[in-house]
């Protein structure tokens, strides 16, 4: 292929065992590019720990202990290999990695404690499926990944929540004052976390149950009631009301980092249920979500918004011609060219199989048409060698739907659908309707 963007969107950098990399090393390959990541295999301590050093960020470090038994071609002494201390000293600081270890290794409490003293993100134990391992090393990618804002509304003044410090933990805090209106700002911003102080609930005591009731209420969205001193009988009867937690301000700054510990975990449930393990891109449900944000704010700052549907033309021959693994290719060339021109406030998703779908923000149905059909052509630009001297091009065709002609998600995904069958139909490598 021409294009010299990188296939994967993420890297492994696995220090092994030899034998371990010969008898896995495809079967791991074959996982890892599922999740839209590459492994690069190294047996030799100093290969691994230059590779670490030279790495521009974003890459995950990954050590099994059993590297021990391999002969280091740098050490000159009788003695070929290494010990883990020797191993631990060498590794670049300002990294963390995962560490490998079996279960004998595992059972020595010292020696977790030193593993995870030693810049650990995490560990597992061997014998670990290879399956088992690249989905638990996607899991790391989404959180340790920057991530998405998480969105919460404080029902009181700026001055019971320190909103500058939370920012700093990608949580955007929204104060709203009016208790009895506290469902309808809810349903308008449809934040993931509602912090509720312990004098409002006082007052009023059905807040959660009004929120929790409503049937469009996000299932992951948590509601926390402030404490700002300890009342356990308080606590109890708020938890029975519909609270999901309850924090005690002990001050310090204290309920800010634990609101920020529980959006990361909100950060990456969201991640790991809206997006697509194979391009990193929204699927069915986080584009629901997110363009349904979209339309609101849209519908809030009159704007207009371009909805596309594409589907890569005659996939299927693709598939039965060169085979399901350059399909994938295919794929992830085609979010290779799609990703990079989106705006900040424009989605993009992976709807299922070969079709995305593309939400330009503060865009007219013409102009979403320059813009969706000039991907169309850079796409068929690119160069896909599907054997020695044989290069073939491939194309997608669209469809376009505008808001606010068509006002609600499903409304604009039906039209954009339909226009997406009209291009096909007329001979497809078009989006439609013609502008």
């Amino acid at each position: 292929m021409s294009t010299e963007a990188p296939l994967y969107r993420h890297q492994v950098l696995f220090l092994s065992q030899s034998f371990f990399i010969k008898d896995n090393r495809a079967e791991l390959l074959l996982h890892a590019h599922k999740y839209d990541f590459d492994i690069r295999f190294f047996s030799e301590a100093a290969e691994f720990t230059a590779a670490v050093e030279a790495d521009r960020g974003g890459s995950l470090f990954v050590i099994d202990l059993d590297a021990l038994h391999n002969m280091q071609a740098d050490l000159h002494d009788s003695r070929k290999t290494l010990m883990l201390g020797e191993l631990l000293a060498r590794l670049p600081r300002g990294h963390e990695y995962v560490y490998l270890q079996s279960s004998r290794q595992g059972s020595r409490f010292l020696l977790q404690q030193r593993l995870v003293d030693s810049n650990c993100l995490a560990y597992a134990e061997k014998r670990i499926a290879n399956d088992v391992l690249v989905d638990k090393l996607f899991n790391l990618f989404v959180r340790t990944g920057r991530g998405d804002l998480v969105s919460l509304v404080h029902l009181g003044p700026p001055a019971g929540l320190d909103a500058a410090a939370l920012l700093g933990h990608r949580v955007e805090v929204v104060h709203h004052l009016d208790a009895a209106t506290l469902h309808l700002r809810v349903k308008e911003l449809q934040p993931d976390l509602v912090v509720i102080p312990d004098d409002e609930y006082r007052r009023l005591d059905a807040l959660a149950r009004v929120l929790k009731k409503n049937i469009e209420a996000d299932p992951v969205r948590e509601i926390v009631l402030l404490l700002r001193h300890p009342d356990d009988a308080l606590a109890r009867r708020a938890l029975n009301d519909g609270f999901d937690s309850v924090l005690v301000d002990a001050g310090g700054g204290m309920v800010e980092a634990q609101l920020a510990n529980r959006a990361a975990r909100i950060r990456v449930s969201k991640d790991l249920i809206g997006k697509d393990r194979a391009t990193g891109l929204l699927n069915k449900v986080g584009l629901q979500r997110k363009a349904q944000d979209l339309i609101r704010h849209a519908t809030l700052e009159s704007k207009p918004l371009a909805f596309g549907v594409i589907d890569i033309d005659k996939f299927k021959t693709i598939n039965d011609t060169w085979g399901h693994h350059f399909g994938d290719i295919v794929i992830k060339r085609l979010c290779l060219c799609l990703a990079p021109q989106m705006a900040e406030r424009d989605l993009l998703a992976r709807f299922g199989g070969e079709e995305f779908v593309v939400v330009f923000w503060d865009c007219t149905l013409k102009e979403g048409w320059r813009r969706l059909d000039a991907l169309r052509q850079a796409f068929c630009a690119i160069e896909f060698q599907v054997a020695p001297g044989d290069l073939r091009r491939f194309s997608f065709s669209g469809g376009l739907a505008a808001f606010p002609d068509y006002r609600s998600e499903n409304e604009l995904f039906l039209r954009a659908d339909a226009m997406l069958y009209t291009a096909k139909e007329t001979g497809r490598n078009r989006i439609c309707p013609a502008m």
